[in-house]
Parts: structure tokens; C-alpha cells; sequence
């Protein structure tokens, strides 16, 4: 499926008005926030707003998505490389209109009431899944730490290579 938005980036507002019964704008919506790091107490509840009530975020939790974030200075372009057309060589910045394909594959529903879900990023070479959940509520909820993958390292902006 393929997300169209905007704009990249989300605030709170934004997020309360996202169709949480589709898994698969909760797993844009996970993109989209990531992209919107800062560090500051407001993204971690936009994180916490996806990830639910049910699974408060730790101070543990909260230090790791801050190492993933901090390592290599990934935070200002990590994000933005799941987008279509933003890759090492542009520095990350999305074709327009800006869109994000989510997949699913024979892992996807092999367990009832989780649904896997797969992102690429233009800056690594496989797709990195993300775990969202059903509740009670009728809306899907970022399962745990399922996210952490989407966090991992990739490819850093042609502009920052001293060889180049």
C-alpha cells in the first residue's frame, strides 16, 4: 500500500486524526514521527501515542530509541529515507508528492491479531519489518520494541562522504 502525505514530519494533532484501524497507517504514522526527532519529551509521546497505554514507555526504552537515533547523526535523515526517491545520493530528500509504500509478505499474518509489516529504505538494502498490534479498541497499536530495526544504520548522505 502506498501513503501519500504532505508533508514530512507530524505533530500530535496530526496523529489523533490518523485511522488507527488500518495497520498500515499506523506503521506511516510510526515513519512519519520518527522523521520528527528531536530528542525532546514531545516526540517520546508521539511514540507512546502509537505504541499505546497499554506498553508505557521506559526511561530504558527511551535511552535506546536515543542511542539508535544519536549513532552515526542518523536522526535528521533516517526517517525521511523510507519515503519514495530519497536515497544517499540526494541527501534523503523525498520525490514530491511525498509517498511511503508499506508491504506485507507470507510473515505478515502468522500470528492472530499481530500484523508485520515491512518498510524499505532508500539508504539500505533490505526491507526492515515493524510488528503493530489489535487491541480491544479496535485500533492497531507499534507492537513493543518491533520498531528498533527501523532505527538500524543505514547508508550516510552522499553530501557528508569525504571521499566523494
Amino acid at each position: 500500500m502506498i501513503l501519500y502525505y504532505d508533508k514530512v514530519g507530524v505533530t500530535k494533532e496530526e496523529l489523533e486524526k490518523v485511522d488507527r484501524t488500518n495497520p498500515y497507517n499506523v506503521v506511516g504514522a510510526f515513519i512519519q514521527t520518527i522523521s520528527s526527532y528531536d530528542g525532546s519529551d514531545k516526540f517520546y509521546d508521539l511514540v507512546q501515542y502509537l505504541v499505546g497505554d497499554y506498553q508505557p514507555l521506559s526511561a530504558l526504552m527511551k535511552q535506546q530509541i536515543k542511542d539508535r537515533m544519536s549513532q552515526n547523526d542518523k536522526s535528521s535523515y533516517i526517517g525521511k529515507s523510507y519515503f519514495k526517491g530519497a536515497t544517499p545520493d540526494n541527501d534523503y530528500n523525498p520525490t514530491l508528492p511525498i509517498q511511503l509504500e508499506v508491504t506485507e509478505n507470507i510473515y505478515s499474518d502468522v500470528e492472530e491479531g499481530y500484523k508485520k509489516l515491512f518498510v524499505k529504505s532508500g539508504g539500505a538494502d533490505n526491507e526492515r519489518g515493524i510488528t503493530v498490534r489489535l487491541a480491544k479498541d479496535g485500533n492497531y497499536y507499534v507492537w513493543s520494541d518491533s520498531f528498533m530495526g527501523l532505527l538500524s544504520d543505514i547508508r550516510k548522505p552522499e553530501s557528508t562522504n569525504p571521499w566523494a
